[in-house]
């Protein structure tokens, strides 16, 4: 009887929904789980059949409820956001640690100023004298510090930067691996629901690294490459990242590590500033504002040396003889980037021109010197005493506008999670309506089928 197979045809489809639906709420909590559902589909008569009013109803497939372009938006905004989380802790340290009124170079500068001053009053004392020279230890350290702190930054982003490459490789592997899975179980008619979404959290993972394009392919699978144009994923190919050091002959310094990547046999060398994600925020912020800060804190200290140095040769100490230089400078030197010369005392001190016991006429000049110019690769031209000031007003700026925007992107992220939520989340309430209404769906049809047995049943006792 076609009322049997009717039903049955309801009863089995009712139990695909309610498998969908249970697999739905088995995975509401998680994370990247794209909901499921299916597709019911009319039978209609047989050929030939004049009055039957149909064979029940099948299930067409398994649907998948996602928006590729939800996707896509999910992915660029996780670029986003780790591009500026990445690089705000480095730039809230140089800020805090720079701007501090004790420790920063503007405070060491200014006490050195501050005690040449006061030597003038008695440019012979032998304690003023001695107060200048600890002040010129205290703004050598000043610099040293900081200078130190750049360094430290530049030796984590490196390493930083090398720990999180093998974990990209992984991620990019895997996607290569899951394209291979998924084209190999759609061919044979698989449901590769749960690949894909093991699949899309792991490019979701490598966007936060990353800045990636994300192309779909018709056998399932992705293609997945920077946005500079360069193939990470192609079918199951997978491209590696890598940072290269190219070789130096001492004494010439190291060659800054470049980042490159390997696709096939070929060689793509990248520009890591322009990258984007976690990883691209760590070559800008080292490229674009770690290392000319460092480089600049340099000049600064080779300006004030200079300067310095150059008024001392130009005047007479306490025995009348030339001025030595107070200051040495030198980054790769073991005791920092700027010390007082080995063995100067406060007798050292050029202050006069040697016209006359107690002249301070060179003195004058070298507390003239902190109005003097001095050009740093960050900033430009500025005078030394304003220059710190300068280096961390530009650092602040920068620090408020990663801020500003890590808010934005952070608003972005969370707007494309709902977005991307609202279509292919799990809604509870919905999901208990889909099992009270495919449980109702069960049970007409059992009871449909019920009924067509005793019909069935009635029939046969007509002939006994």
């Amino acid at each position: 009887m076609s009322a049997i197979t009717n039903a049955l045809s309801g009863a089995l489809a009712a139990q695909a929904a309610i498998n969908a639906t249970s697999q739905n709420t088995a995975n509401m909590k998680t994370r990247g789980y794209t909901r499921q559902g299916v597709l019911l589909t009319t039978l209609g008569p047989a050929m030939g059949t004049t009055n039957g009013p149909g064979l029940g109803v099948k299930v067409s497939s398994l649907l998948r409820f996602s928006d590729e372009y939800k996707n896509q938006q999910l992915w660029r905004s996780n670029a986003d956001l780790g591009r500026h989380t990445q690089m705000q802790p480095y730039l809230s340290q140089l800020e805090h640690i720079m701007g501090d009124d004790k420790t920063s170079i503007s405070n060491g500068i200014d006490l050195f100023f501050q005690a040449l001053n006061a030597a003038g009053v008695d440019p012979s004392s032998t304690p003023l004298r001695g107060q200048v020279v600890t002040a010129a230890g205290a703004m050598a350290q000043a610099f040293n510090s900081i200078y130190n702190v750049t360094q430290n930054q530049v030796l984590s982003v490196r390493q930083q930067r090398d720990s999180m490459l093998p974990q990209a490789n992984t991620l990019i592997a895997n996607i290569a691996d899951l394209n291979d899975r998924i084209a190999q179980a759609g061919a044979i008619g698989t449901n590769t629901s749960a690949l894909v979404d093991e699949r899309n959290l792991a490019i979701d993972d490598l966007a936060k690294m990353v800045s990636i394009d994300v192309l779909q392919q018709p056998d399932g699978s992705t293609s997945v490459s920077l946005k500079s144009g360069q193939p990470l994923v192609a079918g199951k190919m997978a491209g590696q990242l890598s940072m290269y050091t190219a070789p130096t002959t001492p004494p010439a310094p190291p060659a800054p590590p470049e980042l490159r990547l390997s696709f096939s046999n070929s060689v793509f060398g990248l520009d890591d500033t322009q990258l984007g994600g976690s990883i691209g925020s760590l070559g800008e912020f080292e490229k674009n504002t770690l290392l000319p800060l460092q480089q600049s804190i340099t000049a600064l200290a080779n300006g004030v040396a200079t300067a310095f140095n150059t008024a001392q040769a130009a005047g007479k100490d306490l025995a009348g003889a030339a001025g030595k230089p107070l200051f040495v400078v030198g980054a790769a030197g073991s005791t920092g980037l700027m010390s007082l010369t080995a063995g100067f005392t406060s007798g050292d001190l050029a202050f006069g021109t040697g016209t006359a016991p107690g002249d301070s006429g060179n003195l004058q000049q070298m507390i003239a010197i902190k109005k003097q110019s001095v050009t740093l690769p960050s900033i430009g031209t500025v005078q030394i005493g304003d220059a710190d000031t300068q280096l961390v007003g530009k650092l602040g700026v920068e620090s408020k506008q990663n801020q500003s925007l890590l808010k934005n992107a952070t608003t972005i992220r969370d707007q494309a999670q709902s977005d991307w939520a609202s279509t292919s989340g799990v809604n509870e309430d919905e999901e208990a309506i889909n099992l009270i209404e495919f449980q109702k769906m069960y049970q007409a049809n059992m009871k449909a089928i019920a009924v067509a047995n005793s019909l069935f049943d009635s029939t046969l006792a007509m002939f006994n």
